[in-house]
């Protein structure tokens, strides 16, 4: 089959691993730079081109997409669905799961448990907004963002006030949320795919550092999730659509409460963490629905007709 692989950068270690996995098993694989993607839309159809070419007969498409690039990425996915390709991660589920307040609020009319989660826009407003929040510490998240950035963790009432007015002065868009002491500076990433969870890692945080990322220096390890903690991670990807999504959970004293849905996990901390060929799961759930999607395109086409 003809697979696309939507990504900025072709020597990323994640886009390589799905360049070899797809290789691996026999298809035609395909880097594409989705600024480098232009569209035309018209009544006769779709078109699209890539550095002066026409991009047409791919069978799916994976999207690896940036916050940076979101809303150009997001066009050029959803460009690739309306011209028939399958992807396992659709482009209105990717801008749901990047926008974390509507995540949060998507997760939560699913009774999805996660941290106490407030927003407001009114400087006249922030006192009761925390109030509504509880005491300090508090973690303050930009609204969208990846890989920790971002996220700032006030220990004093005065200091979350002041990081809101400042933030509020640069008009940047941001949630409060209740920190989690107890999660001790950890938290799991499962990584959900088709419905299942195919590997868990436990992230726990650098000295000094209460973002577990890899990216801001935390350590990974191989665990295997309990029953509480699939159902969440598998709900969570559910709830907003994704076939595949890195859900990050911390370990609450009642239950797992989930903090993120991760539209392009990273595969490097988890495959060298868990020993397991992600990228290979990921490449064949990708082509998995290509049969199915041309399926249901025919019964559309006939029911029209």
């Amino acid at each position: 089959m003809k697979l696309a692989i939507l990504s900025r950068n072709s020597r990323l270690y994640s886009t390589r691993r799905l360049v070899e996995a797809a290789r691996a098993r026999g298809h035609s694989v395909r880097v594409l730079d989705p600024l480098r993607c232009y569209l035309r839309v018209s009544g006769d159809g779709f078109d699209m081109r890539y550095k002066g070419q026409p991009l047409a007969g791919y069978d799916a498409v994976i999207p690896r997409i940036g916050a940076s690039v979101m809303r150009y990425a997001s066009a050029v996915l959803r460009q690739f669905e309306l011209m028939g390709v399958h992807t396992p991660n659709p482009s209105d589920a990717i801008l749901c799961a990047q926008d974390k307040l509507r995540a949060h609020q998507m997760l939560a009319a699913q009774g999805i448990a996660q941290p106490a989660t407030v927003f407001g826009d009114s400087p006249d407003d922030t006192a009761d907004l925390l109030a509504m929040l509880g005491p300090a510490p508090h973690v303050i998240k930009l609204k969208e963002g990846a890989q920790g950035a971002g996220v700032m963790l006030t220990e004093k009432h005065a200091a979350s006030t002041s990081v809101i007015e400042a933030l509020r002065g640069l008009h940047a868009q941001f949630l409060v949320q209740a920190f989690v002491a107890e999660a001790g500076g950890a938290d799991l990433r499962c990584l959900v795919i088709g419905g299942q969870v195919v590997a868990a890692i436990r992230r726990q945080a650098a000295e000094g550092e209460f973002r577990s990322n890899l990216h801001r220096g935390g350590h990974a390890t191989a665990v295997q999730a309990d029953e509480d903690e699939i159902k969440a991670a598998v709900a969570a990807a559910a709830a907003l659509g994704l076939g595949v999504a890195g859900v990050d959970l911390i370990r609450s004293r009642h239950n797992p409460l989930v903090l993120e849905v991760n539209t392009s996990p990273g595969l490097e901390g988890i495959e060298a963490a868990t020993g397991l060929d992600i990228a290979g799961m990921m490449v064949e759930y990708a082509l998995s629905g290509v049969a199915l999607n041309k399926t249901a395109a025919r019964l559309s086409k006939k029911a029209r007709s």
